[in-house]
């Protein structure tokens, strides 16, 4: 696990300052603590932070291919690594160290571009071809491992694995997106099909970009999509049989390293099976770790325990307090771009409480993606059971006068707070999951709008994107197209935006069996019933792991890593809840009214509504601004 950076001039191939190569490594040197390295040519330079995991002395970069044609620079992890240097070998290629590295080089060499469809893993990468003079980037098929590029006034692009290392580049503009705004506002980060800066480009998970001196900046090419149009037809019990070999194969994978590796716990379903599945191969016990909280309805630790106890596992945990917001500077520090997902804080805990005594940890995360574990996903497939019974003609009006006229319920109970069912069964299927996707839906966003942003922002609307993301999905019913728009979306913008960076930020590697890509296509072939079954999602993958875990951890309602930050803003942290509303930094922006701001900040206070994501959302983005303006 490492971070790259480059500058690559698309126009003539002048000189590129080493300099500036090493200063973009400097800002993500968290990324890579163990080493580093900076390689230029005419027209190109390469630079690298290494994180050693594998081949701890062996593999150093920027590294060149045996025959000299090639030079790479790599973050991630290559799990069928092994397998794809025995093929090569037979193939002709010489090795001359033990690691992933050299053996995506010998890839290239043998199959160019095509070879990233040979890889299993997490990567992002760049290799530039001396005698062809290319550049190539590649990104991994889900996105675990981030890369940004942008364009620069001398002609130049320069690329890195964070943000942060392009703006250490003097001729990045830092221009503000009010179009990045929007998409934040509506889903809590910045989708990768934005940047918060303007001329920022991300590149999408499963694609690649080919670069040519004197040739202009082309469009990434999809290398991988997962499809939800095909459906296996096999018994129950066979489809079980398959997902259970493939998350063994999944977790086994990843439990290749040369240095200490343990596991995050939250007592949840997905990282219990991990766990589970761990130990079931580990001969020494596992190290697991988990946060909890200060506040017991949400406080998951127990659960955590009890899973450490039953598998023997090398347990440490700690807690979460509002004293812990003294460092929401830092968390925000790591994004670069404004993030609103409050478990970015405990998630940041638990990484530096694993990284006390391991260099790699797994985690549970992307199963609620794959096999659809989200409470939104049960509800996309009820609601479209009524929408097939219904006329859109019919249900526009009828549902959307309802919901236009039902409170917004925050203190009521669950079953009461009917506005937002009532609204997404007034749209169609997509229409309707967009606005359960979203922190704020569009037309609270409009409300908090001043004149001035809405001019900015015009005729865009952030659900868009995903709207065309679910309307050309590969897919068959409403809920393959929900899952569809969060693997191309939601799990690359916020879950593993999240994790790569709070754990880059404390230099420990985090690994996501449960997204081995083999085992997100069988997910997606799987009938809908063997994903939603009476009223609760992953009910193939529940039904297999009943063997390993207790029915109170399969079946318990799903709560996700939720910080209390709802009570913070009424009781510890009320006076910072205020000082939002009040934030000269957003003050500057002119795009929000600030009388509005107010009244949420009281509304909450008072507990006559829950705002507590929204004011989090602002408070995010009003750190980010000073972020940038800091720079």
């Amino acid at each position: 696990m490492c971070g790259i950076a480059g500058i690559y001039h698309l126009e003539t191939p002048k000189p590129v300052d080493a300099t500036r190569v090493e200063a973009m490594c400097d800002a993500i040197a968290h990324r890579g603590p163990d080493g580093q390295g900076v390689w230029t040519a005419p027209g190109v330079g390469l630079g690298h932070r290494r994180l050693s995991i594998i081949d701890l002395g062996g593999s150093p970069q920027p590294m060149a291919s045996s025959d000299g044609r090639a030079m790479l620079v790599f973050n991630g992890e290559i799990y069928n690594y092994r397998e794809l240097r025995q093929e090569l070998k037979l193939l002709g290629e010489v090795f001359h160290t033990d690691g992933d590295s050299e053996v995506i080089l010998a890839a290239w060499r043998r199959w160019g571009p095509q070879c990233v469809s040979r890889l299993f893993g997490m990567f992002a990468f760049a290799i530039y071809d001396l005698d062809a003079r290319t550049l190539f980037l590649a990104r991994d098929r889900l996105g675990v491992k981030p890369l940004f590029y942008a364009p620069l006034s001398d002609g130049s692009l320069v690329f890195g694995s964070e943000l942060k290392a392009l703006t250490a580049h003097p001729l990045l503009r830092r221009e503000i997106d009010p179009l990045a705004v929007e998409d934040y506002l509506a889903w809590g980060y910045v989708p990768d099909h934005r940047s918060i800066l303007k001329g920022v480009c991300k590149l999408p998970a499963g694609h690649f970009l080919l670069l040519r001196h004197g040739a202009p900046l082309p469009r990434p090419v999809q290398w991988w999509d997962v499809s939800f149009a095909e459906r296996r037809t096999a018994r129950p019990a066979d489809l079980e049989a398959e997902l259970l070999h493939l998350m063994r194969q999944a977790v086994t994978s990843r439990m290749v390293s040369d240095v200490p590796l343990g596991a995050f716990l939250s007592g949840g379903v997905d990282s219990s099976s991990v766990v589970a599945l761990m130990a079931e191969t580990s001969v020494d016990p596992v190290r697991t770790c988990s946060i909890g909280f200060d506040v017991a309805a949400l406080d998951e630790t127990g659960y955590a325990t009890r899973i450490a106890r039953q598998f023997g596992t090398e347990h440490a945990s700690r807690t979460v307090s509002p004293d812990d917001f003294a460092a929401i500077d830092a968390v925000a520090g790591m994004f670069d771009e404004p993030f609103a997902d409050a478990s970015a804080l405990p998630t940041w805990r638990v990484c530096q409480l694993a990284r006390e005594s391991v260099t790699v940890a797994l985690s549970g995360d992307g199963a609620d993606e794959a096999m659809a574990g989200y409470r939104r996903h049960v509800f996309q497939s009820a609601e479209d059971k009524v929408r097939a019974l219904i006329p859109s003609g019919l249900r526009r009006p009828v549902f959307g006068a309802l919901g236009g006229l039902y409170p917004k319920a925050d203190w009521a109970p669950r079953p009461l707070r009917a506005k937002s069912t009532l609204l997404s069964l007034a749209g169609d299927s997509a229409e309707g999951y967009a606005r359960s996707m979203a922190f704020l839906p569009p037309e609270l966003r409009n409300a908090l709008y001043t004149d001035e942003f809405r001019r900015l922002r015009g005729d865009y609307r952030a659900e868009e994107p995903v709207l065309d993301l679910m309307r050309s999905a590969p897919a068959r019913s409403g809920l393959d197209r929900a899952q569809y728009a969060d693997l191309k979306s939601w799990l690359p913008g916020d879950i593993l935006t999240k994790v790569d960076r709070t754990s880059m930020a404390v230099s420990l590697e985090a690994r996501e069996p449960l997204l081995d890509h083999r085992l997100v296509e069988f997910a997606a072939t799987l009938p809908e019933a063997m994903r939603v079954q009476r009223g609760q999602g992953k009910w193939l993958m529940k039904r297999t792991m009943r063997r390993y875990l207790p029915d109170d951890i399969l079946h318990r309602p799903k709560q996700g890593f939720v910080t209390p930050i709802a009570q913070w803003f009424r009781g510890p942290l009320v006076q910072a809840a205020r000082d939002i509303a009040g934030s000269a930094a957003l003050a500057r922006t002119g795009w929000l009214d600030q009388r509005k701001l107010l009244g949420v900040v009281e509304a909450h206070v008072a507990g006559t509504s829950d705002n507590s994501r929204l004011l989090w959302q602002l408070l995010m983005l009003e750190r980010a601004l000073s972020g940038l303006d800091a720079h």
